[in-house]
């Protein structure tokens, strides 16, 4: 478990925010796989400060301390590294953060009102980004809580495979215009424009009736639960793709909390 701390944060669209970790702990952190994630831990409404559990039974040290000392805890990816100052950025989504639009979701609220110096933990929990031996390209599918890891897929294999991707986002106004990629890569920008549109069935819809590239590929699909088993389904019934060629994820699913 590494103690950090909040350096700083900033809106950097409608719906994400990117906030800054780091501290002396950031030497121990090793930058391992292109979509490395791991578990935050942070301070919960009315607490001074946040109580990290540690060792290899951290998550029996969670579950038995009371609910006034237990710290939130939610799971994001590394969107980029900064060595240079010993900290890494992640950005997290905010679909609601006024009480007109309902209560934030306990990661959105953290981020909301993260200020330098706030105490936080980071467990990391490695990565699942591993091109098949032989893909021609690579197929990346996900929806907004995938938008971090996918981001920093591309810009660090800029020098590998080519990409197709289908990037479900809130609005318009989520759409990256300065993103670094593989030669030959297509960004497919899908924004919902909807709030009552459940998130990632513009992306399943969209990738279904693609016309994609020939060749073999590796897809990388992550997301609300329905989108990246449905793209696994879809790839291998419709069109055949080996179940090995297909890392899929489902970060959360719609109407229910998650770790």
């Amino acid at each position: 478990m590494l103690a950090l701390t909040v350096r700083g944060s900033e809106r950097i669209s409608p719906h994400f925010i990117s906030v800054t970790l780091g501290g002396e702990d950031f030497r121990h952190l090793e930058q391992s796989g292109y979509d490395q994630s791991g578990r935050l831990f942070f301070a919960a409404p009315g607490q001074d400060e946040v109580a990290l559990p540690s060792g290899e039974k951290w998550m029996l040290q969670y579950t038995l301390r009371s609910a006034k000392r237990r710290p939130q805890v939610r799971t994001y990816s590394i969107r980029r590294f900064r060595p240079e100052v010993s900290a890494f950025d992640i950005e997290v989504c905010v679909h609601e953060e006024r009480a007109s639009d309902g209560p934030a979701s306990p990661g959105a609220a953290w981020a909301l009102a993260a200020e330098p110096g706030d105490k936080v933990g980071f467990l990391d929990e490695g990565y699942g980004y591993a091109p098949t031996p032989g893909a021609g390209w690579q197929l990346l599918v996900g929806d907004e809580s995938a938008l971090p890891a996918i981001l920093a897929i591309l810009e660090r294999s800029a020098d590998r495979l080519p990409a197709e991707v289908f990037l479900e986002v809130p609005a318009g106004a989520d759409v990256r215009h300065d993103v670094v990629t593989p030669a030959a890569t297509r960004i497919h920008w899908l924004p919902r424009n909807d709030p009552s549109m459940k998130p990632g069935t513009l992306a399943l819809r969209t990738v279904r009736e693609a016309r994609l590239r020939p060749g073999p590929f590796y897809t990388w699909t992550a997301g609300e639960s329905s989108l990246s088993t449905g793209i696994r389904r879809h790839l291998v019934g419709e069109r055949e793709v080996p179940r090995t060629d297909i890392a899929f994820r489902g970060y959360w699913k719609h109407g229910r909390a998650s770790l």
